[in-house]
């Protein structure tokens, strides 16, 4: 199960996670167990009957199941143990992967975990940022429900969540936040992540975007760069041979955030994501920082 074909990690990235990640699983696993007693340990650790499921063996469970969005009985079957035993290796798991943050090249202890923290990189290494969003199916909510319709998307009509995507000129993964329910615009979700107070707080900091961040390009001409507005209809010709060059131009240096977008969508549950949406955000930032590592070595 080990397998990079399973995880989506080569061996030794995998064995630097595990690494990564003993010391936060112990201080959680500690942090349950004090509250469940109301008082410190009155045994050393180690006491107590051993885990079903050895840590190694849980990160690894997680990893396929993050990878394949397979059943935890499935998963079940192949350890020998219990599916709720699964499921609990999943739930301790994923909010570590989560809390990990972005990788950046040449900075190996350096971690992105906010807008503001992509900002201040990008201000201080002199990184020109781009910016799209994306959309991932998600499980429609119940008949009845209060905010049924929050999560319809007008642009694909069908029940989504809109994560926003932060890459490099290179396409190298840099951030993914502001996830937001499906029929919320993808700038306004980055006006109430606070890019517009970033963008005062950074004036340096340069970005592109599609044409669905005009208001934005709109608001901060110096700093954001959106593609020409679309002539009329009875514009001269030069005019719209000049627009159609303009926008070729800006969408060939803008290509490389849509290479950011994919690299994390070869993940199955980003496809089309069928667990619980109140999982999705987890799993979104788990996938994108697993894959920030990978675009981090390039």
């Amino acid at each position: 199960m080990s397998h990079r074909i399973c995880t989506g990690l080569p061996r030794c990235r995998l064995g630097k996670l595990i690494e990564e990640l003993a010391d936060a699983w112990l201080a959680q696993q500690e942090g349950r167990l004090h509250d469940r007693r109301g008082h410190d340990r009155l045994r050393a650790a180690g006491a107590g009957p051993d885990h079903e499921l050895v840590f190694t063996h849980r990160v690894i469970a997680t990893l396929v199941i993050l990878r394949f969005q397979l059943p935890h009985a499935a998963l079940a079957v192949f350890y020998g143990v219990d599916r709720s035993t699964i499921t609990r290796a999943v739930h301790e798991i994923r909010p570590l992967l989560a809390a990990r943050g972005f990788a950046v090249r040449g900075s190996p202890d350096l971690r992105l975990r906010t807008l503001a923290d992509v900002f201040a990189y990008a201000a201080a290494e002199g990184v020109e940022l781009r910016l799209d969003g994306t959309e991932v199916q998600v499980r429609r909510p119940r008949a009845n429900r209060p905010g049924r319709r929050a999560f319809v998307s007008g642009k694909k009509k069908q029940n989504t969540k809109k994560p926003t995507v932060i890459s490099d000129s290179k396409g190298r993964l840099l951030w993914t936040g502001a996830i937001r329910p499906g029929r919320m615009h993808g700038v306004t979700a980055l006006r109430t992540e606070g890019i517009e107070d970033l963008l005062r707080r950074y004036p340096e900091v340069k970005a592109k975007v599609d044409s669905g961040y005009q208001g934005l390009a709109r608001d901060f001409p110096d700093q954001v760069t959106a593609p020409p507005l679309k002539p009329k209809k009875d514009a001269p010709p030069d005019d719209i041979t000049a627009w159609e060059q303009a926008r070729k131009a800006q969408s060939s240096e803008r290509i490389c955030v849509e290479h950011a977008i994919t690299e994390p969508k070869q993940w199955r549950p980003l496809q089309r994501y069928i667990r619980r949406r109140e999982y999705f955000d987890e799993t979104m930032l788990a996938i994108a920082g697993l894959v920030s590592d990978r675009c981090a070595e390039r």
